[in-house]
């Protein structure tokens, strides 16, 4: 094949911006742990007739405006080469990256709206990742790889997970999947250019009390494997690209201690997930570390290491044809055929009550638990007044789902949810790729992945390697199975097109990979296309207005200085003059907020040894009053660390008036003194 492979930030504004999740609305960005990225990866045939593109970008989960933004610019830029069939966008799914990137109204509830900034630096990131990945196009050779990962997830919903056929539960060892599929690129001299890991976990190892932006588990997976391939370069730069890509994640979890009550300590492994004392809200599950921070590393470095051993011993070359399969398809009617005599069909979109009970990885508010099949009559009443009551054909579809918000009956100021959503598959060689448009859990990820290679081997493709990537092109919640539905646990009740979503997408899924198998990909129908809505920025964030510094103060003074010697694993602090990182984010300026400096004897001049996107480093911002903010840098120093002499640099851009209605933006630095390493 021809092969290329780009890597470019795509952060954002760290600061004041919702961070996308948990619907949390008290968890707003204030720092930086980790950049973002997006991560791309293109491969043609030789004669260059046939592309495909996976782009995996550490976000949330794909939006349907972030697509078609991406699409609209990469046809301005290549025609018709990278179009709706051939180019999968794909998200990470963590929880701890800016929000509002949106055009659905209900995700506009915790995201602050639509944040033009958050948009527009995930649009150009995955387009800059993919013009560079064109860029560097060269022969190359694709091998597979895939085997067990160990210790690193645990079934969220188990009870849940039980509900489905005793017979089928039997044919598998564990409620999760604990297998990783690992595509290993390299070029024609055996250079090695990438990979892509695709794993079932939620990047959820951060908490809902986190405020720095970062990329959680996966995306350390990610840093640690490229930091080891680009030897001698900065975090995030070096032209090896390494994706740890999302699957079927919905009901699991990174949270290996499993669920325990916050208050007395008893575990609330229960189908509500509730306690004794203070019900739902007090259920939480924690990592295998002591703090968020080292369950985040060890999950990462255990996802790693799999794929470090995956990668090395690669063998199965992949070989044979490209091809994609594309279609739009209105979620809310389709028919399912069960069978020869029943026909069965989808909802209008609708969130469950469960919805509102979170799980144990991030908690609901109020007093929802899970697995609610009956409704609530004070908050139906208040939905009622506020939203309009859902109609009685939706509720009669959603049945046992006692329907909290009728989003798809909701269309002020624009729908709530999507009805028109992408199916996807593209086929490299013997991979076949589901783009998935959500989060399917386990057992519905095994059935659409046993489905389509049964459609594959049916029509003389046998022995396709059929991988589920997730939270693909449009964001649809979760996808649990028709029995799991029953039990309306978060994700039965977030499974939005009713019970019959997973069937539905069973047999458009076939459709494709029928169509893909038989070569006749040009004859399916594109579908209804979805809308763009004209919505170009609405947000309740705070205007970005003039700042100021403490009196005999300027901006990047140093308000609380490092100390003069540090030993490894210790941590170096200072705190300077802030401004708020969105000027920065807005300037759109490629630049660090901060970097750690070796002095060197040699040259008598400062040397960059790490920068922002070191995971060692953590970048604080708090807003004061007055216009004024404080920025902490904190470097967590690792073993392993050179001796000698060192400083903390900040960069920064604040907000100067220059007029009664104008401000500039102003860049600033400031740095620490010097201190020892020993």
């Amino acid at each position: 094949y021809l092969v290329g492979v780009g890597r470019a930030d795509c952060t954002g504004p760290v600061a004041q911006v919702p961070l996308m999740g948990y619907a949390n609305p008290d968890q707003v960005g204030g720092g930086l742990l980790s950049r973002l990225y997006s991560r791309a990866f293109i491969v043609a045939d030789l004669q260059d007739s046939k592309r495909v593109v996976f782009v995996s970008a550490d976000i949330g989960m794909m939006s349907q405006r972030v697509r078609l933004e991406v699409l609209k610019q990469l046809q301005s830029k290549y025609g018709e080469l990278y179009r709706q069939d051939n180019v999968i966008l794909s998200g990470t799914h963590t929880h701890s990256g800016p929000a509002g990137y949106f055009q659905y109204t209900l995700f506009w509830i915790t995201s602050k709206g639509l944040i033009e900034p958050a948009l527009s630096s995930i649009v150009n990131g995955i387009v800059k990742s993919i013009d560079i990945a064109h860029e560097n196009m060269k022969r190359g050779r694709l091998f597979i790889n895939r085997g067990a990962v160990e210790n690193s997830q645990i079934n969220r919903s188990p009870f849940s997970y039980l509900a489905n056929p005793a017979s089928e539960r039997s044919r598998y060892s564990s409620n999760t999947d604990k297998e990783m599929v690992v595509l290993k690129m390299v070029d024609e001299d055996g250079h090695e250019l990438g990979l892509i890991s695709w794993f079932a976990v939620h990047p959820v190892s951060m908490n809902n009390s986190n405020h720095l932006v970062n990329s959680d588990n996966v995306g350390y997976a990610s840093s640690l494997f490229e930091q080891e391939k680009n030897k001698g370069m900065l975090p995030g730069e070096g032209s090896f690209v390494a994706a740890f890509a999302s699957s079927n994640l919905g009901d699991v979890s990174p949270n290996t201690r499993g669920p325990f009550c916050a208050n007395t300590g008893e575990s609330c492994d229960n189908p509500q997930s509730s306690c004794p004392v203070g019900g739902a809200a007090m259920c939480m599950a924690t990592g295998p570390g002591n703090d968020m921070f080292e369950s985040t590393r060890i999950i990462g470095q255990n996802i790693y290491l799999k794929a470090k051993e995956l990668y090395e011993k690669a063998s199965q070359e992949v070989t044979g044809p490209l091809s994609s399969a594309h279609q739009w398809v209105n979620m809310s009617d389709v028919s399912v055929e069960l069978n020869a005599t029943h026909t069965v069909k989808t909802c209008k979109p609708a969130l469950g009550h469960s919805f509102a009970a979170g799980t144990i990885d991030g908690v609901g508010a109020f007093n929802f638990t899970q697995g609610s099949v009956e409704g609530d009559p004070f908050w139906d009443q208040i939905r009622d007044q506020l939203l309009g009551e859902p109609s009685n054909e939706t509720k009669a579809c959603h049945e046992p789902k006692p329907i909290l918000f009728s989003t798809g009956e909701m269309t002020w100021p624009h729908p709530w949810h999507p009805d028109i959503v992408d199916v996807q598959i593209a086929a490299i060689g013997s991979l076949a790729i589901l783009a998935v448009p959500g989060e399917f859990t386990t057992m519905s990820g095994r059935r659409l992945r046993e489905a389509v290679k049964s459609e594959f081997d049916s029509h003389g493709t046998p022995g396709m390697n059929v991988v589920i990537a997730g939270l693909c092109n449009v964001y649809t919640h979760y996808i649990a199975t028709y029995e799991e539905y029953q039990v309306q646990r978060y994700e039965a009740a977030s499974t939005i097109y009713g019970p019959h979503t997973l069937s539905a997408y069973i047999q458009l899924y076939r459709g494709l990979a029928k169509a893909i198998a038989l070569n006749a990909t040009q004859d399916l129908s594109p579908g209804p296309e979805p809308p763009l809505f004209n919505v170009t920025s609405l947000t309740l964030l705070p205007s970005l207005s003039a700042e100021s510094a403490p009196a005999d103060k300027t901006f990047g003074d140093v308000l609380e200085e490092v100390g003069e010697e540090y030993r490894e694993r210790e941590v170096a602090e200072v705190t300077f003059v802030g401004a708020n990182p969105r000027n920065s984010a807005e300037n759109a300026t490629e630049h660090n907020f901060l970097t750690v400096e070796r002095y060197s004897n040699t040259s008598s001049s400062w040397r960059v040894v790490l920068n922002d996107a070191s995971w060692d480093i953590r970048f604080y911002w708090s807003k004061g009053s007055r216009g004024q903010s404080n920025v902490t840098i904190e470097w967590h120093i690792p073993a392993g660390t050179e001796p000698g002499v060192y400083r903390l640099r900040y960069f920064g851009h604040y907000k100067k008036r220059v007029s009664l209605i104008r401000t500039i933006t102003v860049p600033f630095e400031g740095s620490s003194s010097a201190f020892q390493i020993t």
